[in-house]
């Protein structure tokens, strides 16, 4: 029986029918962006790509300011993080702090890393110079959380040798993104903010080189197509398609927002693109909205089993799960009697 840890639980694809509206995937709700998926369409999949990467690498470098060394590109940010467990020097404790992106521990338990969990930022801080890895997705997924403790943390990791990854799948779809120390490892997967995720393409920025990191890679781990959008998506029509997207996605959210509390349910909004609300048992009340065509983000697999994660979605969507829900959340009050 395969361990709990190591099933797969995203949001997205359910491998069942398609639904009319799918809030469990923190996906930008208004893409794809046309740009990227433009110069997507006129890769050459009849090639193969550069293995190094030379020019994917030096594009992302010069746009971060780093030398093309520090980077290294994946395909998506999930392979990234289990790349990470098989360097040697890090093959000591992973340190995360829940409730967070599950691919952090899952990785670890093929890797047989010691997994420590911190119950708070103030522990997290006090566990930190035991680890050799550390993960903290800013925001958080799913609470959407921005920690204030970023600076300490990576200047504890710096001190005692420990690798701090910050995850930034989410990043660019904050309004007002924090700055990042610049000694921390940063990990991109831009088909989130892009509205791709079915381009499985994603990179690693660090304050050293990472041509080891590069090589313990299978050969080509990105084909052409997710370096099309890797080097898409640095160009001003793509960033100009996301700033005008974000301002629509923070309207959209609050809206739902809105509609969720009108509804007397609690909710925890993000400053990103997506939201918690209590719905009470979220895994029965998950499958019902399936069975109505509307697919949510059950949050039992983070710890939280009375929350679902919604991300927002064009308003026929919202208006659709916020008809459902109220009917849902009946039906299961009657037939818990």
């Amino acid at each position: 029986m395969i361990d709990d840890v190591l099933k797969p639980i995203h949001g997205g694809t359910d491998s069942g029918s398609p639904p009319r509206y799918d809030f469990s995937t923190n996906a930008n709700g208004l893409g794809p962006d046309p740009h990227a998926l433009a110069a997507i369409r006129q890769a050459d999949p009849s090639r193969y790509p550069d293995p190094l990467y030379t020019e994917t690498h030096a594009a992302l470098a010069y746009h971060h300011g780093v030398a093309p060394e520090q980077v290294a590109v994946g395909s998506g940010t999930s392979e990234l993080i289990h790349r990470l467990t098989r360097l040697r020097y890090l093959r000591g404790p992973m340190l995360i702090l829940p409730p967070t992106f599950s691919e952090y521990a899952r990785a670890a338990q093929p890797a047989e890393l010691p997994l420590l969990k911190a119950e708070s930022p103030q522990r997290f801080l006090q566990l930190l110079p035991q680890a050799t890895l550390a993960f903290l997705c800013v925001p958080n997924n799913p609470t959407g959380e921005i920690y204030e403790f970023l600076f300490e943390a990576a200047e504890i990791a710096q001190q005692r040798q420990v690798v701090l990854v910050l995850d930034l799948a989410y990043y660019h779809l904050c309004p007002d993104p924090p700055p990042l120390p610049p000694s921390a490892w940063k990990l991109y997967s831009p088909n989130k903010a892009h509205g791709l995720t079915g381009v499985r393409a994603g990179y690693l920025v660090a304050s050293q080189d990472l041509n080891h990191f590069r090589h313990i890679a299978p050969s080509w781990v990105l084909g052409v197509h997710g370096e099309a959008f890797l080097r898409a998506v640095l160009q001003p029509p793509s960033q100009a398609w996301l700033a005008q997207t974000r301002a629509e996605l923070w309207r959209l959210r609050a809206e739902l927002a809105q509609g969720l509390r009108a509804l007397g349910l609690e909710v925890r909004e993000s400053p990103a693109n997506f939201l918690l609300v209590r719905v009470g048992q979220a895994t029965p009340v998950a499958l019902r909205l399936r069975e109505k065509g509307l697919r949510v983000r059950d949050c039992t697999s983070f710890g939280l089993p009375e929350w679902l994660r919604l991300s927002a979605q064009p308003p026929a969507a919202q208006r659709a799960l916020l008809q459902a829900l109220p009917e849902v959340l009946a039906e299961l009050r009657v037939g818990a009697f």
